[in-house]
Formats: structure tokens, C-alpha cells, sequence
């Protein structure tokens, strides 16, 4: 399965590189592209001063974008979007097939007193249900935020599906550099499951601090190995990933073998 991260800073309304590195990717043989959180849409603390009017329009004019690129070009756009309903925003992450869209409303949002996402959209807080997960030739993705990798109930939810890839779009900033590599890797290695991450780029100043999102997009291996990574530039990282390699590595390891001897699967 040959798939891409496309590392941007946010793009607002413009089109132009999505457009350009997708017609590289489509050349490339990739099958689903993955892009960062706050690429498409202003970064949270921007979001919030916006009209909510004007955070509908956007979203709008970029859903229109993604559906014509993914049909055009015949591959899956995974991107993180702020939608509105019914005048309340919400947090999700889009799958754009050629044939089809469906959204997968983020379940856990940060909610630190500097950056609470939780409060802020309406995203319904309830019991934590099965990520999103489809199939492309055989090949097993699910999808989660970057925060919700932190929490183990979200996995239990996995655990029984055999996922060969889990894809996280992710918005790491300040210092977080060095645990969230030892957060992928583990959680890849205890799930024996490749994790694509997409980390976004660029700066958000506000009064009292600067925000600076370093990249470091990443493909970790079913065995816990840093397989590819990327610096704090623009960037696509086209990678090959194998589900025999996934397969192989939970009979290595036996995980799951364990839990079912214990009826926990």
C-alpha cells in the first residue's frame, strides 16, 4: 500500500499547493494522501475570533475542493475539517474517497486552560465508540486525532479489527517533540500496526506565547521503528507499507494471542 503525508503550513482558501502535490502523489501511485490538523482551517486560537459564518464558508469551499480533487485523481484524502451544523462548529476528520465522503467526529478534545477545545466546539462527549476505519485493496486503515492516541480506550475499540494502519493527523507544538515520537512508536509496536503521522507546520503568535509546529511527520513500523520521518519543512513523504509485514509482526509478537486466551478479545 504506497501512501502520503503532505506537511503544510494552514492554507486558508487557496488551493494551489494541495492541488500541486496531489497531481505529484496521483503520478506517484498513492492510494490515500493524509494531511495535518488546522491546514485547511485557521489554528484554534485564530478559529475562535471568526464569525462562525465565515468558518462555514470555508468550510464549504474546501470540501468542494477535496471531493473534486479525490474524484479527479482517484485517491483518498484524509484531512481534519471545522464543519458547521445547524450553526454549531465541530471538529472532524474527513475521508474523501473518489466515490464517496463520510466524517468522523473527533471523540477526546484537548481541553488544557490554554488551548480547550471542548468547550469551544460542539462535539458531543459520550461513550467512546469505534474509530473510523475502511479498506482500501485489502489494506485495513483507521483513523484518529493526534490527542486521542494518548488514551488506551480508544484502542480497545481496535484491538479485535487487525488494523494495518492507523492514521493520525496531528498539531504538535512547544516542546512534545521527543514524547510524541515515544508515544507513536509504542502505540505502534503494542498494536503491531503501522501509524502514518501528519504534523502541520508553521507559526501562530498570539500575546503571549509563540506556537511553533515543527513538522517531524512519521511512519512508524507493526514492530515499534521509526521507518521514515520528516523535518520542520513543506514536504510530501510518499511511503510503502505491507499488510504481510503487519500480519507477520502480531504472530511474532503474540499479543492478541494472549487476550484471546483470556477471552479479552
Amino acid at each position: 500500500m504506497r501512501a502520503a503525508v503532505l506537511q503544510l503550513s494552514a492554507q486558508g482558501m487557496s488551493s494551489t499547493k494541495l492541488y500541486n502535490y496531489i497531481r505529484i502523489a496521483n503520478k506517484q501511485g498513492v492510494k490515500v494522501l493524509l494531511l495535518g490538523e488546522y491546514i485547511l482551517n485557521p489554528f484554534f486560537n485564530e478559529l475562535k475570533t471568526l464569525p462562525v459564518s465565515m468558518i462555514k464558508e470555508q468550510a464549504l469551499h474546501q470540501i468542494k475542493v477535496l471531493k473534486e480533487m479525490a474524484f479527479t485523481y482517484k485517491i483518498t484524502i484524509i484531512a481534519p475539517l471545522i464543519i458547521v451544523k445547524k450553526e454549531k462548529v465541530y471538529k472532524t476528520i474527513a475521508k474523501f474517497s473518489p466515490a464517496s465522503c463520510s466524517y468522523y467526529q473527533q471523540q477526546i478534545l484537548i481541553n488544557y486552560p490554554h488551548w480547550n477545545e471542548e468547550k469551544f466546539f460542539a462535539n458531543e462527549t459520550k461513550a467512546i465508540q469505534t474509530p473510523l476505519m475502511f479498506k482500501i485493496e485489502g489494506f485495513k486503515f483507521a483513523v484518529m486525532s493526534g490527542f486521542e492516541l494518548h488514551f488506551d480506550e480508544m484502542f480497545q475499540h481496535l484491538s479485535s479489527k487487525n488494523i494495518d494502519c492507523i492514521l493520525v493527523p496531528s498539531v504538535s507544538t512547544f516542546d512534545s517533540y521527543e514524547r510524541w515520537k515515544a508515544l507513536i512508536l509504542s502505540r505502534a509496536f503494542t498494536h503491531n500496526c503501522y501509524i502514518l503521522r501528519a504534523n502541520r507546520i508553521g507559526e501562530y503568535r498570539d500575546k503571549n506565547q509563540s506556537w511553533n509546529f515543527y513538522g517531524d511527520s512519521l511512519l512508524a513500523s507493526p514492530n515499534g521503528e521509526l521507518l521514515e520521518h520528516l523535518g520542520n519543512k513543506e514536504e510530501l513523504m510518499i511511503v510503502d507499507m505491507n499488510h504481510s509485514d503487519a500480519v507477520q509482526s502480531r504472530k511474532t509478537w503474540g499479543f492478541k494471542e494472549v487476550m484471546h486466551k483470556r477471552a479479552l478479545l
